[in-house]
């Protein structure tokens, strides 16, 4: 029996077993790790449970903790409110608006999935109010969270850093930052402008966007709010120019705010998205398992005999892209494939920098389908009578993203 192929059959099984069952993906996935690790592969249940990865268990629950208190106190629904005014009445700068408020609350620790969460219903409510595309809007307000997902403090650039890491790319934290970020922007501006945001912006009407908001949007922060930016703000730049580790900044900035009493103890840790964080340690660990028993191996000769030097991006983000779109990126394109990224550049002489950002961006420029968590929220947030039409719509962006993001890559990450 073929220990390789038993434990990415294990992978498949886990993945597909978790859609049709409605189960959590990481449970599923530490289970069958034990049962092919131990049970079929002569491994001891200490080496399975050394590929649980506990630093980045540890940083996503510092991390995913402390937004959860910025999230319970109001502090980032507020800002969101409150920056629309930066549009100063041009209906065409409104989407952008949400863009740049949609990267900032990921970067600043929220991540994609809760970004969208906090930003989409005011966005969409915004582009109801102001007779503005919820197409439009959706394509910016989904790609804008997708385009700082990578922060090395937001879970899926925790992850992507992390797997980088063991995969010999350490120290790679904000240019895998800013690829993303480029190439996600990239896709969402060009959509924007081919698809009508070029005529909003050139439109000469004018609107008092005041008349527009709820009187309770315009309210100022408060002292728990003011706090908590202070502290997400200083948390940001000490990492960025203090270079510390995120590990202890998080938890120490999550004992201030606990200290400060800026948020609700109880409802902030409820607040966590403990079954993400399950999600994605499980199927590392399974994934660990493929890499003891060759699993891993198997995936790389499937790519390498798919690819060559110039086209490997471009596949690679395909294929991630292709497998992204029916799972999930962080908890199992990512963990799945960047573990691949050593043996693709050894055997292709690639650069393994290109083929990791094809990965990261391919994976995700497919989320904004409704079909993905960023895409759906952004649907059911909609003020629109035509429900159907934009669910179509978006699913049409998403869909073709798998080969829009191929093209994407090759071309950045493969010509250039």
């Amino acid at each position: 029996m073929n220990l390789a192929w038993v434990s990415l059959a294990a992978l498949a099984l886990a993945v597909v077993g978790g859609i049709v069952l409605r189960i959590n993906v990481g449970l599923l996935s530490l289970a069958l790790a034990y049962v092919v690790g131990v049970g079929m592969g002569g491994l001891r249940a200490s080496e399975v449970t050394s590929g649980f990865p506990l630093p980045l268990f540890l940083i996503l629950v510092a991390v995913m903790l402390l937004f959860a208190q910025a999230q319970v106190n109001g502090t980032l629904s507020k800002l969101a409110r409150h920056s629309i005014r930066l549009a100063r009445g041009n209906l065409g700068m409104v989407p952008i608006v949400f863009f740049g408020l949609s990267v900032a609350i990921a970067t600043m620790g929220g991540g994609n999935i809760a970004a969208t969460a906090l930003v989409a219903p005011i966005a969409m409510a915004a582009a109801g109010r102001l007779g503005i595309s919820a197409f439009l809007m959706t394509i910016m307000v989904g790609n804008g969270c997708n385009a700082g997902a990578f922060s090395p403090i937001a879970p899926t650039g925790i992850v992507a850093n992390q797997l980088m890491s063991q995969a010999g790319l350490s120290g790679m934290e904000w240019r895998t930052y800013w690829n993303t970020f480029i190439a996600q922007s990239f896709v969402a501006f060009s959509g924007y402008f081919l698809l009508g945001g070029m005529k909003l912006l050139r439109s000469k009407e004018r609107v008092n966007l005041a008349d527009h908001l709820p009187a309770e949007d315009l309210e100022p922060f408060d002292r728990r709010q003011w706090i908590t930016l202070a502290v997400l703000g200083a948390l940001l730049a000490s990492i960025i120019f203090f270079k510390l580790d995120l590990i202890v900044g998080a938890f120490v900035a999550v004992a201030l705010l606990l200290i400060l009493r800026v948020a609700d103890q109880e409802a902030a840790i409820r607040a966590v998205p403990w079954s993400t964080i399950l999600l994605v340690c499980g199927v590392s660990t399974l994934v660990s398992v493929l890499e003891k028993t060759g699993g891993i191996e198997v995936i790389v000769d499937m790519l390498v005999a798919l690819s060559t030097p110039t086209t490997v991006t471009g596949i690679v983000a395909f294929v991630a892209g292709l497998i992204s779109a029916y799972s999930s990126t962080v908890g199992v394109v990512l963990p799945t494939f960047l573990p691949t990224v050593p043996g693709l550049a050894e055997r292709l002489g690639a650069d393994p920098m290109a083929i990791a950002s094809s990965i990261n961006v391919g994976g995700h420029l497919v989320d904004v389908s409704p079909l993905s968590t960023i895409g759906a929220i952004c649907l059911a947030a909609a003020a629109t009578d035509d429900r159907q039409k934009l669910f179509n719509q978006v699913l049409a962006w998403g869909l073709s993203m798998s080969v829009v993001g191929a093209v994407v890559c090759w071309v950045f990450f493969g010509l250039l």
